[in-house]
């Protein structure tokens, strides 16, 4: 870049920027031009927005970033436009995920087959009988995800459609659906939004639902079954149950004091056999899914919302407690290994932030005191084991 040129956008930087020193980096590295020195008043927010705004006919953005104490400004070339989405895999991959869910959420009559084609069959002979399962469930799902969604579109932040995934002949028929941000978030504010909308979409859905379909299960006698399995508890889970039955559940036979609950609760160990408990209907089973969903995209880590919501309210710091997650994680595992499959992905994929434009820029009163909300709320839906079996 000539001088000439330099001068120019110098100048540009100076409007927001108390320039201490100049340097001219390799452009290999993202950026060319760095600026050490000070923010002209604390409104980060506004001095970026006047920057980018100013540097933008120049093809150039501004990245806002902090060396210990002190702040920098590199000048970037500016990405190009992200290409327009076929929206036709989105639709395909929803359909598929409509069927393998009322597939998931299928009530068959009659004798079960013994070969696996004759049980295959007479799943799909009564596909259409999971439709309140699958309404629910996607509905939940669909919710959480244009969350994120519409506050990407608010933002200006580009992102595409949700792609959903099914997954035929499993216990929900999908492993849930995702969007991709197409465009780097702006700064953590513009993050931290995106990362807790999806969530609290998704449980303004859940909850009703979840309550819903309690009023339509019934209770009755946990009794041993190679095949069968008892969902796991939440604090948010099992106060429902409380508010709907009057009790806590799944109730074993005896009462129990405090430390027997903290053990069910954390290991789901003793299976309380010839207690009560909820034979839930599909639609609360949904519900209850929907806690399941929030809670794993609350698990404070990477690029999850959760992920999002403890680097918003505490930067680079949020990376120092990664380890302990995979720590609770591989803990956990002990009492259901699916814990294990999780700490495995997180610690290849959850060691990165997405890193906004501005890293300067904090969060604002309202949304720390949310982001200190949402970790209550992962508090109150995290389940430390999903799943018991029922096997003696």
């Amino acid at each position: 870049m000539s001088i000439p040129e330099t001068e120019v956008l110098t100048n540009l930087v100076a409007r927001v920027f108390r320039i201490e020193d100049v340097t001219s980096e390799d452009p290999r590295k993202g950026f060319f031009l760095r600026y050490r020195g000070e923010l002209l008043n604390e409104d980060s927010a506004s001095l970026y927005d006047t920057l980018a705004e100013s540097l933008s006919p120049h093809g150039i953005t501004p990245l806002f970033r902090m060396e210990e104490t002190r702040q920098i400004i590199y000048l970037a070339p500016k990405l190009p436009e992200p290409k327009q989405d076929n929206i036709s895999t989105n639709i395909i991959l929803f359909v598929l995920t409509v069927l393998s869910v009322m597939l998931a959420g299928a009530q068959p009559e009659g004798p079960v087959p013994d070969d696996f084609m004759g049980q295959l069959l007479l799943l799909a002979k009564s596909i259409f009988t999971g439709w309140p399962f699958a309404l629910s469930l996607l509905g939940i799902l669909l919710t959480h995800e244009l969350g994120h969604y519409f506050m990407s579109r608010y933002h200006k932040t580009p992102a595409t459609l949700p792609y959903f995934i099914p997954l035929p002949l499993s216990l929900l028929g999908t492993m849930g659906a995702a969007i991709i941000m197409r465009g780097i978030p702006k700064n953590k504010r513009v993050l931290f939004d995106i990362g807790v909308a999806g969530p609290i979409a998704g449980l303004i859905v859940a909850l009703p639902v979840l309550f819903y379909g309690l009023s339509l299960s019934t209770l009755s006698t946990i009794d041993p079954n190679p095949n069968g399995f008892i969902e796991g508890n939440s604090l948010m889970y099992l106060l429902a149950k409380y508010i709907t039955f009057g009790q806590l559940l799944p109730s074993p036979v005896a009462p129990q004091g405090i430390l027997y609950w903290l053990q069910y609760f954390f290991t789901g160990r003793p299976v309380p056999f010839g207690g009560l408990d909820v034979f839930i209907h599909p639609v609360a089973f949904a519900g209850w899914a929907g806690l399941l969903v929030t809670g794993l995209n609350l698990i404070p880590a990477g690029t999850l919302d959760g992920g999002h919501v403890i680097y918003g309210l505490f930067g680079e710091k949020a990376r120092k407690g990664f380890p302990f997650i995979i720590g609770i994680l591989a803990v956990l595992g002990i009492f259901w290994s699916g814990w294990w499959i999780w700490a495995m992905l997180l610690f290849w994929l959850g060691r990165v932030n997405a890193e906004p434009l501005d890293q300067i820029t904090t969060l604002d009163p309202p949304r720390r005191l949310l982001g200190f909300a949402m970790i209550i709320v992962f508090l109150l839906v995290f389940m430390p084991v999903p799943f018991m079996t029922l096997a003696q």
